[in-house]
């Protein structure tokens, strides 16, 4: 009798780590899992990127609330640097969007350096049209990748 009590509360321990496992890896919002500091951390909790008007690159008043919460982040996480990636639409030329978008990372950058972290933490790069983040030649694809991307380095 004790061996088929003891079989069950086995039993029943192993489903019940086999749910707990799950829980810790399925998606679906949960942040268990993510690793502080990490750029799936940025991801998740600050947000990587802020947006741009066509043809501009002028921090707007949305960006600056995502670029105040990285500040914060990488106060808290001092030893992470960072690369700020400038990226445009597929309209203009590959010289002007070049252009434009090292425009667009040193701006989120100069406004990151505003905010405290130092320069010598970031990098800037533009990638100009040649990495889309959303596919489509139509405005809302065009507004998703009008911006600048952080990521941990």
């Amino acid at each position: 009798m004790n061996t088929k009590i003891l079989g069950a509360f086995a039993a029943v321990a192993l489903l019940a780590a086999c749910a707990q496992q799950a829980d810790t890896t399925a998606g679906g919002g949960d942040k268990k899992g993510i690793v502080p500091g990490s750029q799936e951390d940025l991801v998740a909790n600050v947000g990587d990127r802020v947006f741009f008007d066509l043809n501009k690159s002028a921090v707007r008043t949305d960006g600056k609330a995502t670029l105040d919460k990285q500040a914060a982040w990488l106060k808290q996480y001092a030893s992470n640097n960072v690369q700020v990636a400038g990226n445009c639409d597929e309209r203009g030329t590959t010289e002007f969007n070049l252009a434009l978008g090292q425009r667009r990372a040193n701006a989120a950058a100069a406004y990151l350096k505003a905010k405290g972290v130092a320069a010598t933490r970031m990098t800037t790069i533009s990638y100009g049209k040649d990495r889309p983040t959303a596919m489509g030649s139509n405005e809302q694809a065009w507004a998703q990748n009008r911006n600048a991307t952080t990521s941990v380095r």
